[in-house]
């Protein structure tokens, strides 16, 4: 006798000989052809130029302005952003460590009742 396992009772179930060599309901493959190939078709170039969107290449520009030896920090040389960003960020560094500082106190002292 032939045993099928049975996802329906989840267990052991009598069988025939060919349900027990096609495990869960599997058929043979029937169709032995390829699949024909999807991107067989050759592809087109849209243009062989530059990108239209990305305009000037301001990178050897850049990469001149950022590499002068003129002895301003490499985060500061765009001037006045650069410096407001720098304090802006130095200014929120300071009070957050002075807040967590101030908390940590608190937090250490009982409270009186």
């Amino acid at each position: 006798m032939y045993y099928k396992f049975s996802g329906f009772t989840q267990k052991l179930a009598g069988a025939w000989a060919s349900e027990a060599y096609s495990p869960q309901g599997l058929k043979p493959v029937v169709s032995t052809e390829a699949p024909p190939i999807i991107f067989a078709t050759p592809t087109k170039l849209t243009s062989n130029s530059a990108y239209d969107y990305a305009g000037k290449n301001k990178v050897p520009e850049l990469q001149k302005f950022f590499q002068k030896s003129d002895g301003v920090p490499i985060h500061l040389k765009r001037g006045l952003p650069d410096q407001m960003l720098y304090r802006t960020t130095m200014a929120l560094t300071l009070g957050g460590t002075i807040y967590c500082l101030v908390a940590l106190y608190m937090a250490s002292q009982p409270r009186n009742k």
